[in-house]
């Protein structure tokens, strides 16, 4: 197995001007999203540069302290990035979008620290942050889809949401039903790109150790665990946060305080 080739900062930038054409075919096609695309490209490589230098502190000092800090920021970031992409109010759901994440979250990297890898010290900022990292990122967009549909459901099925109401079951039981879809369209994707894994995709994880240099079956074990780990992550937290969300915004009389900002 060859070592990491190292790409070097000008590698990097030259590689880089390949954005123009995403930038081209915008222009082209008049989408009007220069701005967005290339707000998103300045964030996404100052964030990944300052996070890099971070982590390279955090793996050296290896606190528990920090770690623990890192994580909360994490999971706080990631729910309020759910809520504002659903076009959603944040104060009434940020708690059960939270409370999704750490139910679903804490458990599995429990079972991964001290049951599975056993890294030392089991703290060890080297496998915490970055898995904790991947299960929350891939849990983003379950949660957005999953609220989406289900204050979209509200809107698009009112009349069938309040002849439910009309004939006297609770608002949780007249809701159920939207969570059922709500559910079902977040857990679309995941299912698809479990089936196609191997055939059709190759995971990052998997790919970035290969390039790594370790050996291919060790990645793909590595590769199982993360991807077995971001699903049950994901039916957790999303199940959580939609049963959650209804009790928390729907009135006992029915009335939803909420709606997606048009």
């Amino acid at each position: 197995m060859q070592p990491t080739i190292d790409i070097s900062w000008t590698q990097l930038a030259l590689f880089m001007l390949v954005l123009s054409i995403p930038l081209l075919i915008n222009r082209f096609l008049k989408l009007a999203l220069g701005k967005e695309i290339t707000v998103a490209i300045f964030r996404m490589t100052a964030q990944l540069i300052l996070v890099g230098l971070y982590l390279e502190f955090l793996f050296e000092l290896n606190s528990v302290v920090l770690n623990l800090i890192w994580l909360t920021v994490m999971l706080l970031i990631g729910a309020s990035a759910i809520i504002g992409s659903a076009k959603l109010p944040k104060k009434p759901l940020f708690l059960p979008i939270t409370t999704g994440l750490l139910v679903g979250i804490t458990p599995l990297m429990a079972i991964l620290l001290l049951v599975l890898l056993k890294p030392s010290p089991v703290y060890s900022a080297q496998y915490l942050i970055p898995m904790a990292g991947m299960l929350l990122g891939n849990c983003l967009s379950g949660n957005i889809v999953a609220l989406q549909r289900l204050f979209s459901a509200f809107d698009e099925k009112r009349d069938q949401y309040e002849g439910a109401l009309a004939l006297g079951v609770t608002p949780y039981q007249a809701a159920f039903p939207f969570m059922q879809s709500a559910l079902k369209q977040s857990f679309a994707p995941i299912l698809a790109s479990m089936t196609t894994t191997g055939l059709v995709t190759l995971p990052g994880m998997m790919t970035g150790q290969i390039l790594g240099g370790s050996d291919p079956m060790v990645a793909i074990k590595y590769q199982l665990i993360i991807l077995v780990a971001i699903f049950v992550m994901l039916t957790v937290s999303v199940a959580l946060s939609l049963i959650l969300t209804i009790k928390t915004c729907i009135e006992p009389t029915g009335l939803i305080r909420i709606s997606i900002k048009k």
